[in-house]
């Protein structure tokens, strides 16, 4: 998994049927351009804790290190110009917000990844009013899980939801912060922080990810 960009933002929701929407400039998609006006606010500071290269093999090294290490964490703040930072095998990015993103009108923020038209690299998304207590959006994948999808497979946007880098490239994915249920340790209109968390592009039980509503994924290993 690799850049990862947030931003505040401001669009309207859409309602899902049996499967979500589709691809950007589908038609019906919610993906939301890099350029959009929609955009407002660009994460001002990051942690970033670095995955394994290969969470199945952490015998595996490169460099006498068997974590990733491409990029610099301030390549996933401002504008996405290019330069990324790689987060590898259940890496987490915590990223933090000067101005706060606020509870509004149908989505409130989007996340960018480092997919192209041939994969998608996806993450997990939690946010925090304190920095202390995160909430996890119910994510969900429609993603077969018979078999193993490999290094030129990947996951489709239709059957993805809540989940970071359903969209490639130049495209956000939006989130809604009132899909998160209430709660008292949690501020909807005062989120500073935002947590992205690397799904394992596998699915063997022991490193698969059943989390969220129904979460059961396979994607492109890094």
């Amino acid at each position: 998994m690799n850049k990862i960009l947030l931003f505040a933002l401001l669009a309207a929701s859409v309602s899902h049927g049996q499967t979500y929407p589709p691809e950007a400039e589908s038609p019906g998609s919610t993906a939301v351009h890099k350029d959009s006006p929609l955009y407002v606010a660009w994460a001002t500071g990051i942690t970033v804790e670095r995955g394994y290269l290969n969470i199945s093999n952490p015998d595996f090294m490169i460099g006498g290190s068997n974590r990733v290490s491409s990029g610099t964490p301030e390549n996933a703040l401002g504008a996405p110009t290019g330069p990324t930072v790689s987060l590898g095998d259940r890496g987490t990015a915590t990223l933090t917000f000067a101005r706060p993103i606020s509870n509004g009108e149908g989505f409130d923020f989007a996340v960018f990844e480092n997919g192209g038209p041939g994969f998608l690299e996806l993450a997990f998304v939690e946010v925090s009013s304190d920095g202390t207590h995160f909430f996890r959006f119910p994510a969900h994948s429609q993603t077969q899980t018979d078999t193993q999808i490999g290094s030129f497979g990947s996951p489709s946007a239709p059957y993805l939801n809540n989940l970071a880098g359903k969209y490639a490239g130049s495209y956000g994915t939006p989130f809604d912060l009132s899909e998160l249920p209430n709660d008292a340790q949690l501020n909807k209109n005062n989120i500073t922080h935002v947590r992205i968390i690397d799904v394992v592009g596998a699915i063997d039980p022991l490193y698969a990810s059943y989390e969220g509503v129904v979460v059961r994924l396979c994607k492109r290993r890094n």
